[in-house]
């Protein structure tokens, strides 16, 4: 059977997934398909965008990601624009893009997609904050603090539940903010505790997600101001009525100021703290994804 990706250079994050034999699992699925694929590795932040320009100055077929939604990230931000498409490979605590594009949560399967005929390869939005890429969402305030708190270490120990740790560390210290928001030149003040610019619904954490209609090709960014922990629940559980009700925006562009000073974060990594602006890149990369039907 003759493949589109004849050539795939897969960027590993070293820290994701544990004991998993990633290489042999690779070997085993691509050399049964006759794929030559060489492997990168990522040391920082910064490392997987490097990696994937030059793997498309060398001209591969196609750059797969092996990590959690911080090394998708990473990656996307050096293929945005170019044409060369991505693949993720499920690797980390949340995977979270993964889940909402319906690619496979193990290795193998998600490796087997990118070798027969089930897969396409669709064009999703890209998020800018301050010119870090994202795939899901910035946050400012409560997600920021929380993935400040689920560091590696907890990651290493718990999992997937080293959030929920966080998130229940975080809501016994809740902090009113005064944001001051620039909407595609619009401005507009709102209190509230959290702040979400989302590029896509995937949550990952216990399978929530956000409201229907945040979207991951609809060429905007949604911006919600959360002004206590229920709206955020009520957000991740199909409460949209009340969520859109309440401070919620589609736009291009969102310039965060608040007061205090916030963290921010991208994909759950750190950032630094506001003022931070956030932009669009609509349709900017070409995914692997499972067929429709």
């Amino acid at each position: 059977m003759t493949h589109r990706f004849k050539r795939i250079q897969v960027i590993i994050n070293p820290a994701a997934g544990g004991d998993e034999p990633v290489l042999n699992t690779l070997n085993d699925v691509f050399k049964e398909h006759d794929i030559h694929w060489d492997v990168a590795i990522t040391h920082k932040r910064g490392d997987g965008q490097r990696l994937a320009q030059q793997a498309v100055e060398a001209g591969v077929d196609l750059v797969a990601a092996y990590g959690g939604d911080g090394t998708q990230m990473d990656v996307a931000g050096g293929l945005a624009g170019t044409g060369t498409p991505m693949a993720i490979l499920t690797g980390g605590t949340g995977n979270a893009k993964a889940a909402e594009l319906g690619i496979p949560q193990d290795l193998k399967g998600a490796a087997e997609l990118l070798c027969g005929d089930a897969y396409r390869v669709r064009q999703i939005d890209v998020g800018q904050i301050d010119g870090t890429a994202f795939l899901l969402r910035a946050g400012v305030g409560f997600e920021a603090d929380v993935t400040a708190r689920a560091d590696r270490e907890l990651k290493d120990r718990f999992g997937v539940f080293a959030y929920a740790i966080g998130i229940m560390e975080s809501i016994a210290r809740p902090e009113t903010v005064d944001y001051r928001l620039t909407l595609d030149g619009e401005v507009v003040e709102r209190t509230g505790f959290s702040l979400i610019i989302a590029n896509g619904g995937g949550i990952g954490t216990l399978n929530l997600s956000l409201p229907y209609y945040v979207a991951t090709d609809d060429g905007l960014l949604d911006v919600f101001v959360l002004d206590s922990p229920l709206t955020m629940a009520a957000s991740m559980t199909g409460l949209d009525e009340i969520v859109t009700a309440l401070q919620h925006w589609q736009v291009r562009e969102v310039e965060v100021v608040a007061t205090p000073a916030q963290r921010a974060q991208a994909d759950g990594e750190l950032l630094g703290e506001t003022p931070v602006t956030a932009t669009v890149l609509p349709r900017a990369l070409h995914i692997v994804t499972p067929r429709e039907d």
